[in-house]
């Protein structure tokens, strides 16, 4: 707690702490005038009783009480205070939902090491470059589900990405009508002016309570932009090197249906990308940050909570303790 008080500390003058390198001098002089006189107080308190001998090997108390106290009376003139940077945020940030496909297809090969876990790796570095929108989280396979409500909180949504799993929803099938629904409904109350869907998915759309063009008609409703990604090769690719049946030898060219995709995209004034490979995935996400741009600004200024009053007081009592002990307990007759 006292290292976190000393961090945030500084002083209004710094110039004025230099005034304590004077305070050895005093030390110096003081010492070089006890020694002259050691010899004299020897004597003085020879056979006077303990209480006596007490007060002889306690005299330089008020001395060391005025070094102290004008050692904070020093610090309390330089002003010490505490600085706080603050932040300031004006504007309104974008709400955006990222819908995640988690059918059994997302687990094809053509992405290294699959689909999904290159779109969890592209869309956490997405998160980490929008930290003034609010992020949401939805699933689908045959059914939808809501993995985090769009949230400021961060680290929350890379935690529920990272947790994405194929078979989650313990459902075969790839219902993309119902995974744009469920992100259009999280958006549906939002206040912002800008509101976007990013639906990744391999585009291949079959089972599922809401067909694709209910979920479009209702994200026009809303004003609520989907920007598409069809993920996955539109060349043969190897079906499962892992598989003992095929000695991962077997290649199947994958289903794409990209016109769906292109669809949902331009009905509701978004875009439409294709990833082929990692490496354009990650592309794709580094256009749609380009393209929706948060219109935040962020002012920083300093906050200052004085300290000096503190400081200011321990000094005055040590002057204080110093003058009722020198004209007290350790006043001396001439």
């Amino acid at each position: 707690m006292i290292t976190d008080w000393l961090r945030h500390i500084e002083f209004a003058y710094p110039w004025v702490l230099g005034l304590i390198f004077l305070l050895p001098i005093l030390v110096w002089a003081y010492f070089k005038k006890q020694k002259r006189s050691e010899a004299t107080f020897k004597i003085s308190y020879i056979g006077q009783g303990n209480y006596q001998n007490w007060k002889a090997k306690s005299a330089s108390l008020p001395f060391w009480l005025r070094i102290f106290g004008l050692f904070f009376l020093i610090v309390a003139m330089a002003r010490p205070r505490q600085k706080y940077v603050e932040q300031e945020t004006t504007g309104q940030g974008i709400d955006i939902v990222l819908c995640f496909d988690i059918s059994g297809s997302m687990t094809e090969k053509d992405f290294v090491p699959n689909r999904l876990e290159a779109a969890k790796l592209v869309a956490s570095k997405f998160v980490e470059q929008r930290p003034g929108d609010r992020i949401g989280i939805t699933i689908f396979s045959n059914l939808s589900f809501t993995l985090s409500p769009v949230t400021t909180d961060h680290e929350l949504v890379l935690q529920q990405i990272q947790n994405i799993q194929p078979g989650m929803l313990q459902d075969e099938g790839t219902a993309i009508g119902a995974g744009l629904a469920t992100s259009v409904d999280r958006l549906r109350e939002s206040k912002s002016k800008t509101k976007i869907v990013i639906l990744l998915t391999d585009g291949v759309d079959f089972g599922g309570a809401i067909s694709p063009d209910v979920a479009i008609n209702m994200a026009k409703t809303y004003g609520i932009k989907v920007y598409t990604i069809g993920i996955g090769s539109t060349q043969e690719v190897q079906i499962d090197p892992n598989d003992p049946n095929s000695g991962g030898k077997s290649t199947r060219k994958l289903d794409f249906n990209e016109g769906l995709l292109r669809n949902m995209a331009a009905s509701t004034g978004g875009q439409y990308f294709h990833a082929a490979d990692n490496n354009t995935l990650q592309g794709v996400y580094e256009s749609i940050n380009k393209l929706e741009k948060s219109k935040i600004e962020v002012k920083t200024y300093n906050r200052y909570v004085e300290q000096y009053l503190v400081v200011l007081i321990i000094g005055l009592i040590c002057i204080l303790l110093d003058f009722i002990l020198r004209y007290t307990v350790y006043f001396k007759f001439p």
